[in-house]
């Protein structure tokens, strides 16, 4: 039997879910690495997914004092203020509105300085080279249809994946660092053919099981052995 279909995951799909669901629909806080956010209903909450907090404890390993850093898909913001909080300067963008009002609230609550761009991944952002590039996907291939939606299908062929790739390479200099964080649950496979056509790399740089659920680093490099071929 598929892990997808393993009793612990149906026990999350059908219990743990909807809980969290009813939960989720007021607004919350919350806390990691001494940074206190609020997140209101419809916007990925932190907290309640591993994703966010494992792509962070991986990024604060590099030293971020004067880095410029762009976080895609920024949500509720942990990332992108804790990436401040070290020094960072920060660029948190994200698609949907209401992830937009959220960093926006963060942003005045906590006297940040993070520029905050509404944009569908770089369509909005004036180019420049970041040192580092911090990506959360979504990745559930459905298109999405509500905003709070937004934050977890990747559109019925990819569509994110393929607009990720094909315009990431304008926002990088030869030192910059792009690191993604994806779930077994996931089409890995797809993903990666999506980056090798774009002439990117997906190399997994440490991995972690929560629950149920295996969660993959990958770090994403140019492939100058495809660009030269």
């Amino acid at each position: 039997m598929p892990p997808m279909y393993s009793i612990t995951r149906l026990f999350a799909n059908h219990v743990i879910r909807p809980l969290l669901k009813n939960y989720l629909a007021q607004e919350r806080t919350s806390s990691y690495k001494g940074i206190t956010i609020k997140v209101l209903p419809g916007v990925f909450h932190p907290g309640f997914f591993f994703s966010s907090k494992y792509l962070l404890q991986y990024l604060l390993q590099f030293p971020l004092a004067n880095k410029t850093v762009l976080e895609l898909g920024a949500g509720s913001g942990l990332l992108s203020f804790a990436a401040e909080k070290n020094g960072a300067f920060v660029t948190a963008t994200d698609l949907s509105a209401k992830a937009i009002e959220n960093l926006q609230l963060n942003k005045s609550i906590m006297k940040s300085s993070i520029t905050i761009l509404k944009s569908d991944l770089f369509a909005h952002i004036p180019v420049m080279q970041f040192d580092f590039v911090a990506i959360n996907p979504p990745y559930y291939p459905k298109q999405p249809v509500t905003e709070s939606e937004i934050a977890w299908y990747c559109g019925t062929d990819f569509q994110y994946f393929e607009k990720l790739f094909s315009g990431l390479t304008n926002f990088l200099h030869p030192a910059s660092k792009t690191l993604m964080v994806l779930s077994e649950d996931c089409d890995i496979i797809r993903i990666n053919l999506i980056a090798a056509k774009n002439h990117f790399i997906m190399k997994v740089v440490n991995k972690k099981k929560f629950l149920w659920e295996w969660n993959y680093l990958f770090e994403i490099e140019r492939n100058d052995a495809i660009d030269s071929a």
